[in-house]
């Protein structure tokens, strides 16, 4: 009778499970609406925020002082108040919001946030209210932490645990207060999660709910979270492949509902996804790019990166139309159409090796030096036949002689009265045997030699029209410069000459360069001959979408060629167990250091691998036959926390395939799903899963989020002070630093808390200088790093022959405080020769070094105190503090000058030139004529 019965009720079980999967219906969902809570979850819900304000917002103005990032970010805001152009790896998004919340409190962009340390308060920088805004992105995330619990179905005890864990995570604290991006972009991934959860609740309900208000509601607010995220940061792109897995699948299961889903039903729920998923989330981010270009009108450090086409569209970028035929005779200058497009340069300074003739480079700013006419290989003749000499002979030919693909010319450098020049002499920094040195070679009214001889080859190609194909014309044509007499090709590439041509980059003559590297084309054109009715050109305007289209593959470079090691970044595989953290800033026995809140941390980490431990076991015992799936809560269990750690793995796993520099904070949004799975995992085991006793005895489980809750609040109190910067001791410091890879200094703090009230803070002490790539030659300079080459401590400054841009000024190093009783007796300046150790050099090695290595200059100040006596007083020296970020300097440093110094009247003696000689030999010597390279003194030499 009983089996009887048995039977009976497997019958109406198995009805029972076929009626429940009618339709795409998923089993176990009830309606999780976050605005459909009761009072008391909103009550709790407000509890928790204003202890995340409380929290966050506790002391937001220490450190008083630029801090790590905020170098870039910070900087980045006084760019867009002043419109000038920068480029970042990052979209503007989260850029354009701290810039706002500047602008509202009054900051004008003066303030350049050019180095750690640098005092917010002497010129009233409205920081306190810049921080503000990732901050309250901060507070934010607390509350959004508690809905997304809530739609995920959790009790409130479980969702105010998961949002008390986002209050005491001390990594996302340090982010929160200061002005960097990680903040702004943990709410628009919160928000995303938020609304993707409360749609799939939603969708699950199956029919009945689908395109209701509130369905579409959670499935456009996704799309727009989607795309808010995006525009913080990339790390999007993850939250999009998150979400867009999720949703096939979904698609996947309406697909397989043939009974209540139509194909027109189907087409309306895919084209309904389309547009919320994909349009929605594409348009806001062209549309904050879009914004980006509105506010950056002006040129800015940042403009080398971009095309010609895209610089003309600055202010003050834009040149005036040009004459497009080029002819003999014509002035021009010539950009290179690869390394973001310098100009083909020269100035009267000599190659310290080689040839020693005067230097060619690529320089990025525009500049009279870059203006080169175009001669024949051959003088004109008269109307008698007889050589017009000169090479000002091609202008009073009307129509001009235009130059055709094939013809041979001579580049003639018009300051300094030089041409173009190569020979077969190794270049002074490439010295490989297929890469010739590129001189300028001449006098006024010497008409030149053989080996200024280049053939202009079009490359028909790369030209924009059928004229431009055959002659050459100003922008369309696209050719390569050919030396006549060894056959190699005028190259340039990102390498950067040494300090004695102000870092521009070389130029040389390749034999078989690559053909991007090899490519030229004219921009500026004028001719006599040409007056105002000759053909115009300029260049086209790429327009909105070509702009859009162009920075973003610029930023994809820029950010896959960060490959350089830093200080402080870390690898995937260290974060989830918070191998290490980053060290921000170090003041006044005070120290900055990001390091996550280990109990959450590896409480976390632990859920995670449980539920692949579980998923694993799971699948094998589903292979063995096993019906686990067929209860309602397991299901359910695999599902949900799968979601969220499934999100969990798109953020974190990406890491593994990039090459550049990667740091811990790259982690938190990877670590804000670990939290939510965290959460939900323990909701199941006390709440939901019966027959452990937990779920009938709910005291347990409230228990259970208290204690947990007071070891993260412990924890968190422990690291505080490096999240705040707030007074420490060594020993405290001691105690808790667990592991050696935890590498903030505890020798920073004093020995007791006593010692910090009594301690006088100097705003301007150890302000850290960060690299710049256009520092003036001028300005004080932190230390360079030894680098196998003997320095120069000090010389005379050098004022540059060709400006560049205006840049900001460094800051010079604080004077050491005169204690009191003493006075500065006397000032003294000289000029000392040290090698890359500090070791003195006398006269002697100095002199037996020159010409061996090179030597390179730094300013530095240094105060020795001395008492009544004459005794020297050593000053204790100040703290290091955090290096700076290099995530992007603004400007390419691989291919940015700096300042030209002071021209040479006279050059270097050069060494022989064998090349040159054998094949100038046959050039007669004298007043005009051609004179081998060896030479110099005549060949080269200024006229006077």
């Amino acid at each position: 009778m009983a089996k009887v019965k048995s039977t009976n009720a497997n019958s109406a079980s198995a009805k029972k499970v076929v009626k429940k999967i009618d339709d795409y219906t998923s089993e176990g969902v009830v309606d999780h609406d976050v605005f459909l809570l009761p009072g008391s979850d909103y009550q709790v819900m407000l509890a928790v925020t204003v202890l995340a304000t409380i929290v966050r917002l506790f002391r937001i103005y220490q450190p008083s002082s630029v801090v790590f990032d905020e170098v870039h970010f910070g900087g980045f805001a006084s760019k867009y108040i002043k419109g000038k152009f920068f480029m970042d790896v990052h979209p503007p998004l989260a850029k354009l919001l701290i810039t706002l919340a500047g602008w509202l409190a009054g900051f004008n962009g003066d303030f350049d946030f050019k180095d750690i340390g640098k005092d917010y308060l002497e010129p009233g920088v409205p920081y306190v209210a810049m921080r503000m805004l990732p901050a309250i992105c901060g507070i934010l995330l607390v509350p959004t932490m508690f809905l997304t619990l809530k739609a995920a179905g959790c009790r409130t005890v479980t969702a105010a645990l998961g949002s008390c864990l986002i209050i005491f995570e001390n990594g996302l604290l340090t982010q929160a207060r200061l002005i960097l991006l990680d903040s702004p972009l943990m709410i628009m991934t919160a928000f995303t999660a938020l609304a993707f959860t409360s749609f799939t609740n939603q969708h699950e309900q199956g029919p009945s709910k689908a395109f209701n208000p509130t369905w579409w509601f959670w499935l456009a607010m996704t799309g727009l979270g989607l795309g808010a995220t995006a525009s913080v940061k990339w790390v999007g792109l993850f939250t999009i492949a998150w979400v867009g897995s999720l949703t096939i699948l979904q698609l996947w299961v309406l697909l397989g509902d043939v009974k209540t889903v139509t194909p027109r039903l189907f087409t309306k729920h895919l084209v309904s996804r389309i547009f919320c998923l994909i349009i929605i989330p594409i348009t806001f981010y062209m549309a904050m790019f879009g914004i980006h270009f509105l506010c950056l009108v002006n040129p800015g450090d940042g403009d080398g990166f971009m095309s010609s086409e895209f610089q003309a569209t600055l202010n003050s970028k834009s040149m005036q139309d040009v004459p497009v035929d080029v002819a003999f005779g014509s002035r021009v200058s010539i950009r290179h159409h690869n390394t973001q497009g310098g100009y083909l340069h020269s100035h009267n300074l000599m190659y310290p090796t080689g040839s020693k003739q005067q230097q060619i480079t690529l320089y990025p700013h525009k500049d009279e030096n870059n203006v080169w006419l175009l001669e024949n290989q051959t003088q004109p003749l008269d109307i008698a036949g007889q050589p017009i000499n000169g090479s000002l002979a091609w202008d009073s030919f009307n129509p001009p002689q235009y130059i055709k693909d094939g013809d041979t010319i001579k580049l003639y450098h018009l300051p300094t009265h030089r041409r173009l020049h190569s020979h077969d002499v190794r270049p002074p920094v490439t010295e490989a045997d297929w890469q010739n040195e590129v001189s300028a070679y001449g006098y006024e009214g010497f008409e030149g030699d053989a080996n200024d001889f280049f053939r202009v080859e079009i490359i028909k190609s790369m030209s924009d029209g059928v004229d431009a194909k055959q002659r050459l014309r100003t922008i369309q044509s696209k050719f390569k410069l050919v030396h006549v007499m060894t056959g190699c090709v005028l190259f340039s590439h990102k390498v950067k000459l040494p300090d004695w041509a102000s870092e521009q980059q070389e130029v040389t003559c390749a034999k078989g360069g690559t053909l991007p590297n090899s490519v030229w084309y004219i921009e500026q054109n004028e001719h006599p001959s040409l007056g105002e009715t000759a053909e115009k050109v300029n260049y086209k305007n790429p327009g909105f979408f070509g702009k859009f289209w162009e920075l973003q593959k610029v930023m994809w470079h820029t950010n896959a060629g960060l490959v350089e090691s830093h200080a402080w970044d870390s690898r995937p595989d260290s974060w989830p167990i918070l191998r290490r953290g980053i060290n921000f800033w170090g003041k006044d026995n005070r120290q900055i250091y990001l390091i996550g809140n280990p109990i959450i941390w590896w409480s976390s980490t632990l859920a995670v691998v449980i539920f692949v431990a579980f998923k694993g076991l799971a699948v094998l015992r589903w292979q063995r036959g096993f019906h686990d799936y067929d209860n309602a809560v397991f299901k359910r269990f695999d599902y949900e926390i799968g979601t969220m750690v499934l999100g969990w793995a798109f953020h974190y796993f990406p890491f593994y395939l990039m090459q550049r520099q990667l740091f811990l904070h790259h982690y938190f949004p990877a670590l804000y799903f670990a939290i939510i799975a965290l959460c939900q995992t323990y909701d199941y085991v006390v709440a939901r899963i019966p027959g452990i006793g937990l779920r009938e005895n709910p005291i347990f489980g409230r228990l259970g989020a208290l204690v947990f809750l007071g070891l993260s609040v412990v924890a968190f109190g422990l690291y505080a002070p490096l999240a705040y910067g707030n007074p420490w001791t060594q020993a405290a410091c001691n105690k808790v630093k667990l592991f050696d890879s935890w590498d903030f200094d505890c020798g920073t703090f004093l020995t007791e808390y006593s010692q910090y009230s009594g301690q006088t803070l100097n705003s301007n002490d150890n302000v850290h200088k960060t690299d710049s790539p256009l520092i003036p030659t001028d300005a004080p300079v932190a230390p360079v790093q030894g680098d196998g080459a003997q320095k120069i401590i000090a010389e005379p400054n050098r004022e540059g022959m060709s400006e560049a841009p205006e840049q900001p000024m460094v800051s010079p190093p604080p004077e050491i405080p005169i204690a009191p009783g003493h006075s500065v007796l006397s000032r003294e300046e000289k000029v000392e020769y040290r090698d890359q150790d500090g070791n003195l050099l006398d006269p002697e090695q100095v002199k037996s070094l020159e010409g061996k290595v090179s030597f390179k200059t730094r300013y530095e100040t240094r105060t020795r105190m001395v008492d009544a006596a004459g005794n020297e007083i050593h000053v204790e020296e100040a703290v290091g503090v955090a290096p700076p970020h290099p995530d992007v300097e603004g400007v390419d440093s691989s291919t940015v000058g700096k300042v030209e110094p002071e021209k040479q009247d006279s050059p270097n003696a050069q060494r022989e030139v064998k090349a040159d000689e054998s094949k100038e030999e046959s050039i007669k010597s004298g007043s005009g004529s051609a004179k081998p390279a060896s030479e110099g003194n005549e060949a080269t030499g200024a006229a006077n």
